[in-house]
């Protein structure tokens, strides 16, 4: 479990990389629009990502 934990990490980490490698105005635009977004809308957005990644999850296994 702790092996495909740290190769799930590791691919987070490279996909994470990829937007700033490739286009880095535009994410540092996206990191100031971020920036102005309310607690509660970034709570939500945080929530919708989590569980749709938990149904990708659930679908692929």
């Amino acid at each position: 479990m702790w092996e495909e934990l740290g190769k799930a990490i590791c691919l987070m980490l490279i996909i994470e990389g990829m937007l700033p490698f490739l286009y880095p105005l535009r994410w540092r635009k996206m990191v100031a629009t971020l920036a102005t977004i309310s607690d509660k809308h970034l709570r939500i957005m945080g929530l919708l990502s989590m569980c749709f990644g938990l149904i990708l999850l659930l679908t692929l296994t």
